[in-house]
């Protein structure tokens, strides 16, 4: 596929691609130059999570809980909801 770039600027995207990645009027994207040329790529609404910034975000204030502790909570409760 090829497209042209206007006089403005302006590059087509083709609708098949537009399509294929759901992209819609009006979206914002990132354009990253590359050493083979130019990535373009959605724009994220939100920067990346990292487990600093996170961890201990659900508020739990007790005792620290193994793996193997949590994965039987996790089959208790699932249990429970069995028809």
């Amino acid at each position: 596929m090829t497209t042209r770039l206007s006089s403005k600027g302006q590059i087509v995207l083709p609708r098949a691609i537009r399509e294929a990645h759901r992209w819609k009027a009006g979206m914002t994207f990132e354009v990253v130059e590359t050493a083979d040329g130019i990535l373009l790529r959605a724009a994220r609404l939100f920067p990346p999570s990292r487990l600093e910034d996170v961890v201990g975000c659900a508020g739990y204030r007790g005792p620290a809980r193994s793996v193997a502790e949590m994965d039987e909570a996790v089959r208790e409760e699932a249990g429970r909801h069995r028809r």
